[in-house]
């Protein structure tokens, strides 16, 4: 575990081990079927494969990174509507956020098992079943990991984990989870989430009034409830920036005076949860038919 957290080299070297991943996999699932999702060693292997997933899109091998970016630049090459502007661009963009990972392999070894659907399943497992923070919080920062980049990789998880294997319910009873590190990173997560067009209406007929109800009703607490704030507020705007219903979503959960009460806030502590709800704020502004809702 302390190994894993090493830097770049480190976690290389251990991902190419033989039958290192494959076996800390193998503990888990056990201790998943034997019904002891609680004990020392599953939260070591967790805390092990979440440090292992860290920057894995950059760090993959390049045999792999061509295979995922292959699928990839043949979706841009077979759209042949003209133009370099519009609805080409939006439409190349969706596909490309949408794209699965190629040739999911039944029986994934080593390095391929860090994104597989069966070990996003696990995670997941794990978050609904144990009661320790730390296996909760390093099964929830590992997915967050994985949905950490740009690339088809990140867009294919999130899509795992929100319609495949059915998430949301076990993420959003984290946002309401005693420790506040547990808190911030299932938040975090869902920022990520949220970045899929195609997810955002699921997440936020899912969570939508979860991340409201987190909101503070006045500005107080540590650096920690400040980044959580800012990632709530970061999300509930990916979430109503292109949707109108949405927003009205927002509106509906009481979350305006809430947005309104942090954007205010002068407190240098919480700047940055301030600033990010002003940009919320912004983009609430700018769904025209919702404004006389807004004034009452």
């Amino acid at each position: 575990r302390n190994m894993s957290s090493a830097g770049p080299e480190g976690r290389k070297k251990m991902r190419e081990c033989e039958g290192l991943i494959d076996s800390l996999v193998y503990y888990i699932q056990g201790a998943i079927a034997d019904h002891e999702p609680n004990d020392k060693a599953t939260e070591n292997c967790v805390c092990i494969l979440h440090n292992l997933s860290y920057q894995l899109e950059i760090e993959l091998p390049e045999s792999y990174a061509q295979s995922i970016y292959m699928q990839r630049r043949n979706i841009s090459n077979n759209d042949k509507t003209p133009g370099c502007f519009g609805t080409r661009s939006r439409k190349v963009k969706e596909k490309q956020q949408d794209t699965p990972l190629p040739e999911e392999k039944s029986s994934p070894k080593g390095v391929e098992s860090l994104w597989h659907s069966t070990l996003i399943r696990i995670y997941l497992s794990l978050i609904a079943k144990s009661t320790r923070n730390y296996t909760q919080e390093a099964s929830l920062g590992a997915l967050q990991n994985l949905t950490a980049g740009t690339g088809p990789m990140p867009f294919a998880v999130a899509r795992t984990v929100v319609q495949r294997a059915h998430g949301l319910p076990g993420i959003r009873a984290m946002l309401h989870a005693g420790h506040p590190a547990v808190r911030k990173t299932a938040v975090s997560l869902l920022r990520n989430l949220s970045r899929n067009a195609s997810l955002q209406d699921d997440i936020a007929r899912e969570v939508l009034p979860d991340l409201v109800s987190i909101l503070p009703e006045r500005v107080a607490g540590c650096d920690a409830a400040c980044e959580t704030t800012a990632s709530v507020c970061y999300t509930l705007f990916n979430l109503t920036q292109s949707s109108s219903h949405n927003a009205r979503l927002l509106l509906s959960a009481h979350g305006l005076p809430k947005v309104i009460a942090v954007s205010m806030s002068d407190s240098n502590m919480f700047s940055k949860a301030s600033r990010a709800a002003s940009v919320l704020l912004y983009s609430l502004w700018s769904h025209t038919d919702l404004h006389s809702a807004y004034k009452r």
